[in-house]
This record gives structure tokens, C-alpha cells and sequence, in this order.
């Protein structure tokens, strides 16, 4: 199904993923009459032109039916989250996203929208299968028996349940996507929520800058992830929502590298060698994870495949210009 025409509004279009998005819809004709951000205007990543932007905390349900008004389609992305070191010590505020995720189902039913998308994550997956780097690429079904991350993952994995039975109840047709480890451009790099992408990247380039090669890295380094460009990730976005998948699905890269390959990565593309310092007390997450990417290629016949280095060349020169203007994260 074709989404062109339809009237969407964007949630957490203030952050790094909904900023993307809200200029990928636009540019792929569909009509997004509305962004929302608990953030104010001036902390956004990104303001669109030609959208009513409005500043609003959507855990309130008469903030989430004014969201809804008007609109026929719902991309649910706002949740308090940010990298590993947040969601380990912020675990009630992630619990807390459940109330945004509730109160825009009932408002977007309340409003007759016909479909509405919402953004979960790797996190939900038991993390019995995530004990060794030599992880086996996790399928959808690997969600259950349930022990998913603390806190965030718990949150992720009720509202995967509430979307399932708002569209078996009230036929309002929903659609999840499990999200990998999304990076890229215009996207937090400093200040306690970035991800290791970001990070591995503002620690290079300060190295570099201040003559200090010495690297503090969370953990042994031996940890496997896989990562996500922010092009692909609205792009598998769009494509999930249109579709006629039920059940979540799994939005992510199947490159799985080590937390020291990603440094090498960066050191490459900088031009510089440094000393890792490994802070085996910091947040590390699980020690394995990677995206079976079977279902979405059978389904849609496409997978996330930007290569992480040419992802990695672009992340690291805009934090590069970043840093050197003085420009402050978000």
C-alpha cells in the first residue's frame, strides 16, 4: 500500500531518527502535516519547513489526541532513551515511554487513523542469547521466552504487545519494526546519550585534536554489534509501514564487528593510532548482537546495506565539523 496522499504526523520528530524521517516521507510524497517533540524548537536535530512543528510532552493523552487530529497515519518514534550508559541508569524514565506509547494508540484510534507504525528495538530479545561475541544472528522469534533488556527492553517489548492487540481489537492496522543501532549524521555525539558510533567518533577526533592518544573504551572491546545507517533505517521505515507485515520485524544491518574493529574503523578514516584504556566497569550491554535478516528479505525483498565504513566516513566528518565550529549537541 502506497502511502502518498496520506495525512502522517511524525512523534519524536525532534530527535536524530525523526528528523530523517519526516524529510524521507516528504520526499517520497508523503503528506506530513505534523511533527511533534517534547523537545522546544531550538534543541531539535532537525526543523522542516512547510510542517506544523509543535512542541509537546506526549506521556499527556490530550497532548497525543491533539497530535492525532486530523491525521490518518502515525509514526510512533518519541521514547526517553539514548546509548547503553543512559538506558542502564535511567531505567524508570524509559519505563516512563509507555504512557507516550499508550496515550498515541488511544488517541490515533480515537481519531480514525488507519495505520500506525511504531519503532522498537534489539533490546527486546532474551538476553540469554546475547552472552558471547560469537552471538548467532537473532530472528524475530528469539523475542520469547521474554528476558528482554531492563528497564527500556521491558518497555519496548509491552508496547510491541499493545500495537499486536489494538489492531486485533479495533482493526487500526499496526506496524513494528525492531531497530538495530541506528547512526549518522545530525545525530547526538555528546553529553551522555550518544551511541558508540558517536562516541568512537568524538573520541578520536578530541585525541586528535588535543595530542592525547590515549582512548577510554566501555568494556574489553570484544563485544559484537551490528549498525544501522540512518538512510537505511528510514528507508526500511517507509517500506514496513507500506507492507502488509503483521508480526515486528527486524530493521537492521547484519555486519556484525567487534567494539575494537568499529575504533579501527575510525582510526582509519582519521588517520591516527591510539592507546585503549578498557573501563571493564562502565555499561557494556550484552556481549553479542547481530540481525537475522531472513524475514525482511523474504518479505520485502531488501535489507539495510550501507557498508558501516562509508557510514562511518560521513558520521565522522560531520561530528568533525561539529566539534571544530563549536556547535553543541542535542
Amino acid at each position: 500500500m502506497s502511502l502518498q496522499g496520506e495525512k502522517a504526523v511524525v512523534c519524536g520528530a525532534g530527535g536524530f531518527i525523526g528528523g530523517h524521517l519526516v524529510k524521507s516521507l516528504l520526499a517520497n510524497g508523503v503528506d506530513v502535516v505534523r511533527a511533534v517533540d517534547v523537545k522546544p524548537l531550538t534543541e531539535w536535530y532537525q526543523v522542516t519547513d512547510g510542517v506544523e512543528n509543535l512542541s509537546l510532552d506526549l506521556k499527556d493523552l490530550q497532548n497525543c489526541k491533539t497530535a492525532a487530529q486530523g491525521t490518518t497515519t502515525v509514526y510512533q518514534l518519541a521514547a526517553d532513551m539514548g546509548g547503553m550508559g543512559f538506558i542502564e541508569n535511567n531505567k524508570a524514565l524509559c519505563m516512563l515511554s509507555v504512557l507516550t506509547n499508550t496515550h498515541m494508540l488511544m488517541a490515533a484510534k480515537e481519531a480514525g487513523v488507519g495505520r500506525f507504525f511504531y519503532s522498537s528495538s534489539a533490546c527486546v530479545y532474551n538476553g540469554e542469547k546475547q552472552t558471547n561475541p560469537d552471538v548467532v544472528a537473532l530472528k524475530e522469534s528469539d523475542a520469547y521466552p521474554a528476558l528482554p533488556e531492563d528497564g527500556y527492553g521491558w518497555e519496548k517489548l509491552f508496547s510491541e504487545r499493545m500495537c499486536r492487540h489494538f489492531e486485533e481489537d479495533y482493526g487500526m492496522v499496526a506496524r513494528v519494526a525492531r531497530y538495530h543501532n541506528v547512526y549518522g549524521p545530525e545525530g547526538t555525539w555528546d553529553g551522555g546519550r550518544e551511541k558508540a558510533p558517536a562516541a568512537m567518533c568524538r573520541k578520536v577526533i578530541e585525541a586528535k585534536r588535543s595530542g592525547n592518544h590515549d582512548m577510554e573504551i566501555w568494556g574489553d572491546g570484544k563485544q559484537t554489534r551490528s549498525f544501522m545507517y540512518i538512510d537505511d533505517c528510514v528507508k526500511g521505515t517507509q517500506m514496513i509501514m507500506e507492507s502488509g507485515i503483521d508480526e515486528p520485524i527486524n530493521l537492521g544491518s547484519s555486519e556484525l564487528v567487534t567494539i575494537n574493529q568499529l575504533v579501527d574503523i575510525v582510526e582509519e578514516i582519521a588517520g591516527v593510532k591510539l592507546t585503549r584504556k578498557y573501563n571493564l566497569g562502565a555499561p557494556k550491554g550484552v556481549n553479542g548482537r547481530n540481525s537475522d535478516n531472513t524475514l525482511i528479505v523474504e518479505k520485502l525483498g531488501w535489507e539495510p546495506s550501507i557498508r558501516l565504513r562509508d557510514g562511518m566516513e560521513k558520521t565522522y566528518r560531520w561530528i568533525e565539523e561539529q566539534i571544530a565550529t563549536g556547535s553543541a549537541t542535542r
